[in-house]
């Protein structure tokens, strides 16, 4: 007979959890019927958190992806009016990457359907067992085992 890991269940867990949220947000996604697919409503995200216009390596680097598959993702985001590629001002071999009004307009859809989605979620929990899953989940994406000591 085998012993229970209870860390393979913990890991089970939070893998099974994250398939739920992402069908779920999906879900609402396609509700506000927005042609927009989650790999784009990150790029988009990740956009809206620049000052300036970034360069498509730099996306690249902050989603963690190629750099072919961040040209993938403006390619269609582009042809549906969100985003724009603008020449850099510096370096005219360089393009960026910027929202369109069209694009600001996506994201707070995203915003409202990423909030539907996580109401539905966190249903079953009571405000005291979210106010306790938000700092077991930051103390899990910090890392930081020194905090709790």
């Amino acid at each position: 007979m085998t012993t229970p890991d209870p860390d393979g269940l913990l890991a089970e867990q939070l893998l099974r959890l994250t398939r739920r949220v992402h069908r779920i947000q999906k879900r609402h996604l396609e509700q506000r019927d927005l042609g927009i697919t989650p790999a784009q409503s990150r790029l988009l995200r990740t956009l809206a958190h620049y000052a300036s216009p970034p360069r498509m390596a730099d996306l690249a680097e902050r989603l963690e992806v190629v750099p072919r598959a961040v040209t993938t993702l403006v390619d269609a985001l582009e042809a549906s009016g969100k985003v724009r590629r603008v020449p850099d001002p510096a370096n005219r071999r360089v393009t960026r990457i910027e929202l369109t009004d069209e694009g600001r307009a996506a994201l707070r859809e995203l915003r409202g359907a990423r909030r539907s989605a996580a109401e539905e979620i966190l249903a079953p929990l009571t405000d005291k067992e979210r106010q306790v899953l938000g700092v077991l989940l930051d103390t899990l994406i910090d890392g930081d085992v020194a905090q709790r000591c």
